[in-house]
This record gives structure tokens, C-alpha cells and sequence, in this order.
């Protein structure tokens, strides 16, 4: 059986809350998996469907199938500690802890697999929605005819700026 791997390491949240979401997706195919990811609401599952999403991509580039891919192992340790400290009453402080996970994931393969579903991930556009279809328009500034400068406005400086009008110069 051949497999995948692909690691986050230094991920800023604490181990415990990773692994959390990870049990969730632990053995699961990998549309069903990432069909998971997709709705969960925690912050760790966001790096997690990258991770995932990373190895999948691993497994396509070593000709595996996609289809036929699960989650064989998800492990989450403890990376490096940042520690702080707060200020407390009294001169004293109290320690603060900012952890770090290290996420490993294995794929593994399993050719009696059939995914259920597949998951279509939108392509990114710049243009909004309903305009994707169309040729993007060109701005043309427009020019004044005849080539003559138009008169410049007269600035009204607005009701707010006359009353409430500072010494420093500001709405002359």
C-alpha cells in the first residue's frame, strides 16, 4: 500500500484544539473529509483543509487516483512553546503560554473505495459575479471638447466643517 505524507509545522494554536478537528476527519475518505473541513466552523480547520488539500496534491503528482484516497493517519504534537509573561498585581507576573502544533498526514490508498460525492472548488475571478463570461471593459478618461480647460469649482467646505471650523486654518 503506498502512501502520501504531508506536514504543517509551527501551526499558532494549541494542540488540543487541533486535534479536536482532526479526530473528526480520522479514517474518513477524502471528499468526505474535506466535504468536513469545509463546513466546520473552528479555527484549526482552515490549515487542516490546506494540509489535506496538500496531500491529495502529493498523491496526484505520484500518479495516485484521488478517488481511491483516505485519511490513514492524522497526528498533531506539540511544536515550540513562546512564553510570555503578564504583568499582575504586586510586582508579581504570571506565565503565559503561546503554543505550537506540528500536524502530520498520511494518505493512504484503498481501491475499494467509491467516493460518494466530488467536490468542485470554484476558481477565483476578479471580476464580480454575472461578468465572469464577458470581456473585461476598457476606461477611457474623458476628455472635455475642444481641447478648453473647464473652470475649476468653487469648494463648499459642507455645514459640518463651518460649524465645527478650527483655528488651525481648516474650511477658509
Amino acid at each position: 500500500m503506498t502512501s502520501s505524507t504531508a506536514q504543517l509545522k509551527y501551526l499558532r494554536m494549541a494542540p488540543r484544539k487541533v486535534r479536536s478537528v482532526a479526530d473528526l476527519v480520522r479514517g474518513l475518505p477524502v471528499n468526505d473529509a474535506e466535504a468536513q473541513l469545509m463546513v466546520q466552523t473552528r479555527r484549526p480547520a482552515k490549515p487542516l483543509l490546506k494540509l489535506l488539500r496538500s496531500a491529495i496534491s502529493n498523491a496526484k503528482n505520484n500518479k495516485q487516483n484521488p478517488d481511491h484516497l483516505f485519511i490513514a493517519e492524522i497526528r498533531v504534537d506539540q511544536g515550540p512553546m513562546l512564553k510570555r509573561y503578564l504583568p499582575r498585581a504586586r510586582g508579581s507576573a504570571s506565565p503565559i503560554q503561546k503554543k505550537m502544533s506540528h500536524v502530520t498526514l498520511t494518505l493512504g490508498v484503498n481501491e475499494k473505495l467509491q467516493p460518494k460525492y466530488k467536490i468542485v472548488v470554484p476558481k477565483k475571478s476578479k471580476l464580480p459575479p454575472g461578468e465572469e463570461g464577458k470581456p473585461a471593459k476598457k476606461r477611457v478618461p474623458k476628455k472635455s471638447e475642444g481641447g478648453e480647460k473647464q473652470p475649476e469649482q468653487k469648494k463648499n467646505p459642507g455645514f459640518f466643517q463651518k460649524v465645527f471650523r478650527r483655528k488651525a486654518g481648516m474650511g477658509k
